[in-house]
């Protein structure tokens, strides 16, 4: 993340996401696949490190192996082999921005939840200040329920932001400026949807 300063001189927090050039790889259809969309490929690859099947469809395309492919609904036609690149986001005000979150390994009840702990407030307790305290009911049920909230893996979710601001559209280097976070770590891929 960065800041930038606006035009009535506020300093705005944003991030920096390089958005393109990608080629159209794959046009799907309703007759020949059931639904339509535009397949987009980013990030060249070496070809060495491409499977044969790979470079195939990518020739078809008539341009080199792409690391990351994403399926998207356009408005406008487009052809096999075309380059998408930020100029479709300099009308837009808004976006959505998806993207995996940060993982964070096995946490507690306290971060993944944010319980409050027991906190050597009650039932006798002295050591055990971040615990989840008791979570199960007596004979009857005589089980805990599906669904409790308890501690477990965090983080490495599919995360959708909706409703980002478009700061600012630099075309000459692909870029493209969004009020606030996104999520992911730095330098993740991250899809962008108007």
């Amino acid at each position: 993340m960065t800041s930038v300063f606006s035009a009535d001189g506020k300093n705005v927090p944003c991030t920096v996401i390089e958005a393109g050039p990608c080629v159209v790889t794959q046009i799907k259809t309703l007759e020949k696949d059931g639904y339509k969309a535009v397949q987009l490929g980013f990030e060249d690859m070496k070809e060495k490190n491409a499977t044969k099947p790979m470079i195939g469809h990518f020739q078809k395309a008539g341009t080199t192996p792409k690391r990351h492919l994403a399926e998207f609904s356009f408005d406008t036609e487009l052809n096999l082999g075309d380059v998408v690149s930020v100029d479709i986001f300099s009308d837009s005000t808004y976006v959505d921005v998806i993207g995996t979150s940060k993982g964070k390994g096995f946490q507690g009840v306290v971060k993944r939840h944010g319980f409050g702990g027991v906190g050597q407030t009650t039932h006798g307790q002295h050591n055990r200040t971040r615990k989840p305290g008791s979570i199960g009911a007596c004979s009857y049920p005589a089980k805990v329920f599906k669904g409790m909230r308890m501690a477990g893996h965090m983080g490495c979710d599919r995360v959708t932001t909706h409703n980002l601001k478009v700061l600012k559209v630099i075309p000459e280097h692909n870029l493209l400026l969004i009020k606030g976070s996104v999520p992911g770590f730095k330098g993740s891929i991250v899809l962008i949807e108007k």
